[in-house]
């Protein structure tokens, strides 16, 4: 543990990030900072996953959203980013794309059910959930989080449901939460430009599948 450099590093990002804030807005920004710095001291975070999250809390304090990172929702659920604004508030999750050596043979299927439980999880204590991630990372979106759920057919929840039990058995993922499920966007990061561009999910399936589609050798 390095709490100088952490602290370095992230008070660099913060000066970076401060330039495109209001002034009266400046004291929110350095809350999360601080609050990154107090909790590297507990070693409950890292500098990579915390630039990630000054960059989305930026982002949002621009919009007039109060912030706070690694706040506890549940009994067993903390959550990267919790923001709120008049009445309504929001949760953002990061996502890097990083998967245990455990599930090296496994991965896709480990990831996407990872994605499905959070948003089943998470999106039930907040009005607006989004996910995030560093534009070198795709996220996979199931696509039943792309309608609505009085639109979602019962074999596909279960489906989703059978992927998740196969990796979230304590606890398991209830039908309930995946058939209420809400994605309300997906946030992609510019690390190195220090932003964030806010997509709605179908755009962003849409945008992702003409990468992938671009990305596949012709023969």
């Amino acid at each position: 543990m390095d709490l100088e450099k952490f602290s370095n590093d992230v008070n660099q990002v913060t000066d970076k990030l401060s330039k495109n804030l209001a002034s009266n807005d400046l004291p929110k920004l350095n809350y999360v900072r601080q609050q990154l710095i107090e909790m590297y001291k507990k070693n409950l975070v890292k500098i990579n996953h915390s630039v990630l999250e000054l960059i989305c809390a930026s982002t949002l304090i621009a919009r007039g959203y109060a912030v706070e990172v690694e706040k506890q929702v549940s009994d067993i659920l903390v959550c990267d980013i919790f923001a709120k604004k008049g009445g309504g508030n929001t949760i953002i999750e990061i996502e890097t794309g990083f998967t245990p050596p455990d599930h090296a043979m496994d991965t896709i299927d480990y990831y996407t059910a990872r994605i499905m439980s959070k948003i089943a999880r998470y999106s039930k204590f907040c009005s607006k959930f989004s996910l995030a991630t560093p534009v070198i990372g795709l996220v996979p979106i199931p696509k039943i989080f792309l309608i609505p759920p009085k639109s979602r057919k019962e074999s596909d929840v279960k489906s989703v449901q059978s992927l998740c039990d196969r990796y979230y058995k304590n606890p398991p993922v209830n039908y309930d939460d995946i058939l209420n499920a809400h994605l309300h966007s997906i946030f992609l990061i510019n690390i190195d430009k220090n932003f964030a561009k806010e997509l709605d999910p179908q755009g962003y399936v849409d945008l992702t599948g003409k990468l992938l589609q671009r990305s596949e050798v012709e023969y």
